[in-house]
């Protein structure tokens, strides 16, 4: 398995006032000390966005970089989307990524409210996915658009719309996935074919249902410890990796475990959650 880690399970994250953002270099060495030798970019302008001191920061610590997340508004059909998801490529192929991991943003921040899209703002969200999927490919590029809490694809109804819509591939994120309502392991093995990368989550079923409900806000479910390490939560994480492996899936794995940190909080939480899913990962695929 190719695995990687992401800086969301330090508490780096793009929403304002989520919680202690901590120095890219004590992230990226925490996880290289855990013997990851690969992560997403995180958060924009988290890590440096000019590729030279982006490649040089990664390559003293041991750590190549697998990809990055854009969440963008694609249902307005704003040229700047495209613009923006030209200048994340660019980056990312610049420093050897492989993927652009999008999803479909509301325009708010945060992502604790949804507004409901128009069928003709659908069709917009549909098309400049392509084009974002074209731009990225102009820097060598593949796009897996992410089914994420609080965007315009999260439900499960909108993850087959967009699968029927669409021809891009998805990002298997299986925790946003099993929130919005979607079996991860049955959505694998229905679309085999679609699945360009993988993000293993695992999270409280209990919690992850006040979320779909409305009874609690995506931060604040993540505050109560919604996201826990593999193998604690409710997502069949055995049965879906075993699942891609027969399927022929050879691309990477990247361990997110969302996480918001306060001024009090351990400072050894993220480094001990992602030893946790380490072990679970290993134990399942021995």
């Amino acid at each position: 398995m190719k695995i990687a880690g992401a800086p969301i399970s330090w508490g780096v994250c793009e929403v304002p006032g989520w919680g202690e953002v901590r120095e890219p270099a004590s992230v990226l060495a925490e996880m290289a000390s855990l013997g990851l030798r690969a992560t997403e970019l995180g958060p924009p302008d988290y890590l440096p966005a000019e590729p030279s001191s982006l490649k040089s920061l990664l390559d003293e610590h041991g750590l190549a970089l697998v990809g990055g997340f854009l969440a963008v508004p694609l249902h307005t059909g704003a040229r700047s989307t495209v613009d923006e998801a030209g200048r994340v490529a660019a980056l990312l192929a610049a420093a050897g990524a492989e993927v652009l991991v999008l999803a479909a943003a509301t325009g708010l921040d945060g992502y604790d409210e949804r507004p409901a899209l128009t069928d003709d703002e659908w069709r917009t969200l549909v098309g400049t996915a392509l084009l974002v999927r074209d731009r990225a490919a102009d820097h060598g590029l593949r796009t897996a658009l992410h089914p994420h809490v609080g965007t315009h694809v999260e439900r499960a109804a909108e993850v087959e719309r967009f699968l029927a819509d669409s021809d891009l591939d998805l990002c298997l994120d299986t925790g946003h996935l099993l929130i919005g309502g979607t079996d991860p392991v049955d959505l694998a093995r229905r679309h085999p074919s679609r699945i360009g990368h993988v993000h293993l989550k695992d999270v409280r079923a209990d919690i992850a249902a006040t979320v779909r409900e409305g009874r609690i806000g995506y931060t604040a479910a993540v505050q109560q410890r919604m996201y826990v390490p593999l193998g604690d939560g409710d997502v069949d994480v055995a049965a879906l990796v075993a699942f891609l492996r027969d399927a022929g899936y050879t691309g990477w794995y990247v361990l997110e475990q969302d996480t918001a940190l306060g001024a009090d909080s351990p400072l050894d939480t993220p480094v001990r959650d992602t030893a946790r899913s380490l072990a679970h990962l290993t134990r399942i695929t021995a």
